[in-house]
Parts: structure tokens; C-alpha cells; sequence
């Protein structure tokens, strides 16, 4: 009885060896979600590919049109101080010039240098929201009409992009709403950010311009071009 019962459980069930048709057979379901899934994540990322595209077209065209605007932008015919200074920590209507009071983003002056062709509205300041919409004119620097050294600051990919072009003999005029005064470029060169020696007091009333330099740099450009002219009218 016992040898029985060992031979029979010592015989392989033929079952067993046979696995179930079932489980041989692809899952449709399985394979068709995989290439469904990618196809949607595809269209999900051009979607939004396509939307910061949209959205860095129009930033450039806002930024394009202001420029454009600021460009044209006349010299008003009086530079009046809003206000007189308050308290400390108090606004203040001074502006950045930190002198006559001039708000900033004022237009104080008009810059051509027609051999370069170029033409903008200078405003007062020179930070980085000044300098998005047009040239800048530097804080602490003398005004137009004043005696000494006007600095002007500009963008060098965009108002000032003309400046590379300049050259020692160039004229350039600055317009105020009630006087033209022409200059001509003495010198061009090339400085260190902290070189600020080249925004000093003169006595020949003089005309800076500042822009980055390299100009076709990728990032912060590490020097700066200068452009000094001295009034010749």
C-alpha cells in the first residue's frame, strides 16, 4: 500500500508541466497604453513649448514697442522738482540724480550721432529698468547744459547698439527743449566695470557713453566701452 502511494506521488502530473494558454497571450490592453501614454506626454510638452514661445514673442514686442516709444519721446520743456525731500525713509522726489529733484524716467535730453544713425530719448537714471526702455542719463553726472561730464549709459543689444560703430572725429548732439549742443568724439576705450575715473568732473564740458563690452558677449560682459566727446558748440 505504502510502495503504491510512493509511485504514484513520484509520477509527474502532466498538468503541472502545462502552463495556462492564457497566460502566453500579450495583454492588448498592456501594449496599447504604453505608446498611447507617450503620445500624450508628447503633445502635453509641444503644448507648452509652444506657449513659452508664445509668451517670449510677445515680452519681445513689448519690450520692442517700448523702446520704440521711448525712442520718440520729446524733451519736455521744464524740468521741475516734484516735491522737497521728506523724512528719512520717506520717498523721495528727487529721483536718482539726487540734485535738481528729477524724477526718474524723466526725459532729459534727446542723443543723435547721425553717422551711426543713432537717434533715442536719454532718461534719467540708469538702472536696469531705465536702461530696458532707452538710454540713461548716469546719476551724479552733470546735466545737459551744465558744465562738466554728462554720463549716458545704454544697452549694448539694443539703444546702443549703434555705439560700436563710433569712431574718434564723429559728431554727436544733444538736445534739450531749448538748446542743441554738438560734440565731437575725442577718444574710444576699453575699461574695467570699476573704472569709474572716466565719470569724473571736467573742466571742458564733456560727453560720456557707457555700454557693455564685449558686444556680442553671451552673459555679463566683463569690460566696458567708452565713448568721450567735448562740446565743440
Amino acid at each position: 500500500m505504502s510502495k503504491t502511494a510512493n509511485r504514484e506521488s513520484r509520477t509527474p502530473n502532466p498538468e503541472s508541466r502545462v502552463s495556462s494558454p492564457n497566460s502566453r497571450i500579450p495583454n492588448p490592453n498592456s501594449q496599447a497604453t504604453s505608446p498611447k501614454s507617450r503620445f500624450e506626454r508628447l503633445v502635453w510638452i509641444e503644448r507648452m513649448l509652444l506657449c513659452l514661445g508664445a509668451a517670449t514673442a510677445a515680452w519681445c514686442a513689448a519690450s520692442w514697442l517700448e523702446m520704440q516709444y521711448t525712442e520718440r519721446l520729446a524733451v519736455p520743456s521744464s524740468l521741475v522738482a516734484r516735491g522737497l525731500p521728506g523724512d528719512a525713509g520717506a520717498p523721495s522726489p528727487r529721483g536718482t540724480s539726487g540734485r535738481m529733484g528729477i524724477p526718474a524716467g524723466t526725459v532729459v535730453a534727446r542723443l543723435d550721432a547721425p553717422a551711426v544713425k543713432l537717434s533715442t530719448a536719454v532718461l534719467e537714471g540708469s538702472d536696469d529698468s531705465i536702461l530696458n526702455r532707452g538710454a540713461g542719463h548716469i546719476e551724479d553726472t552733470a546735466l545737459p547744459g551744465e558744465p562738466g561730464n554728462i554720463g549716458i549709459a545704454g544697452h549694448r543689444d539694443t539703444i546702443f547698439r549703434p555705439v560700436r560703430r563710433m569712431r574718434a572725429g564723429d559728431e554727436l548732439t544733444l538736445s534739450t527743449s531749448d538748446h542743441i549742443y554738438r560734440y565731437r568724439i575725442s577718444k574710444t576705450l576699453i575699461v574695467d566695470p570699476d573704472d569709474v575715473y572716466v565719470l569724473n568732473p571736467t573742466r571742458q564740458p564733456t560727453l560720456t557713453l557707457v555700454t557693455c563690452y564685449p558686444f556680442d558677449f553671451i552673459g555679463h560682459a566683463p569690460k566696458r566701452f567708452i565713448v568721450q566727446a567735448r562740446l565743440v558748440e
